[in-house]
């Protein structure tokens, strides 16, 4: 029989929100250990405290700003990820996409931690400091509705979830006019909590000095492949350009998932703050696989629940 291997998968921006993971910070040691740990690095930067914004955030605010944003989801997601392996659940793989992948590079040993949270502020910044405000829509259709009308001319493909499923990247002053187009058509969908047109040329701006700044960050090889969204493959080393590339170019979710497939089954294990890349997963996966997909951290106050399930089935 072939052995089901586990994927620790890390999304990025988008998949915020306040109070996210709450139930883990208040009653799982580790969790909390490592939120407190990065977050002393992050605060000397940011210049206030990730997890007391997190944490102290009304239940219906909305994280959109870029240098908060991006440490937060770096932070909750590494620390699920040691939170989990502490229970003994260990990945054969991990797999980033945009965001994300500064937590499967730095949990497979590509990066030291530290490093890896000091990029993901560092981009943060050149975003801030170089781009024009912008955002990505999420829609659900299939992607030749964007060849139906010269408005979609207005945006980016930025991201291909699942078949009828996919993001747009936009520039702020023309977000209205595409979701008027989107309403006409009758067709679903929802703004992200983001402040910029990721993975579109309206971010190339970021590019030079984050790149910069990469270039002083040591790699190492991994202990462990990253699946690359981006490439839609399984790399042992990372490209001198990775991190930037997977910030720019298309999120290939479809593709990379349907080539793991090839080689499952697999045990899918979403690490993000809202389980949505285990939901595009389960739309990607045939029906007939044996693979499985699992989500822990939840807007809905399940983190707990879904933690000491994933311990029965691991």
């Amino acid at each position: 029989m072939q052995k089901v291997k586990t994927v620790f998968m890390f999304p990025g921006q988008g998949s915020q929100y306040p109070q996210m993971g709450r139930q883990l910070f208040d009653n799982h040691k580790v969790f909390r250990h490592w939120m407190e740990k990065l977050d002393r690095p992050a605060r000397e930067v940011v210049g206030r405290s990730i997890v007391e914004t997190i944490y102290s955030a009304g239940k219906h605010e909305i994280l959109d700003r870029t240098l908060i944003t991006h440490p937060a989801i770096f932070m909750v997601e590494y620390a699920l990820s040691q939170c989990l392996l502490s229970e003994g659940i260990e990945p054969d793989l991990t797999l980033g996409a945009s965001l994300g992948s500064f937590a499967a590079a730095a949990l497979a040993g590509h990066l030291d931690i530290e490093d890896a949270l000091a990029a993901v502020i560092q981009q943060a910044i050149a975003f801030e400091n170089t781009c024009a405000r912008g955002g990505m829509i999420a829609v659900l259709a299939g992607r030749e509705l964007l060849e139906q009308s010269v408005v979609f001319d207005l945006a980016e493909f930025a991201a291909d979830n699942f078949a009828t499923h996919f993001a747009i990247a936009v520039p702020d002053a023309r977000l209205d006019d595409i979701e008027a187009e989107l309403r006409s058509r009758d067709v679903a969908y929802q703004r992200l909590p983001v402040s910029f047109a990721f993975h579109s040329r309206w971010s190339e701006p970021a590019q030079f000095p984050f790149e910069a700044f990469m270039r002083l960050i040591p790699r190492k090889r991994g202990e462990l492949p990253v699946v690359c969204c981006e490439q839609a493959a399984m790399l042992d080393i990372l490209p001198n350009d990775f991190f930037w590339r997977v910030v720019r170019a298309p999120i290939r979710l479809r593709d990379t998932i349907t080539k793991l497939e090839k080689q499952g089954p697999y045990r899918y294990i979403d690490l993000g703050p809202s389980g949505v890349m285990a939901t595009f997963a389960k739309y990607i996966v045939s029906p007939s696989s044996k693979s499985t997909m699992h989500t822990i951290l939840t807007p809905y106050g399940r983190d707990q629940q879904n933690l000491t399930a994933l311990r029965k089935v691991y």
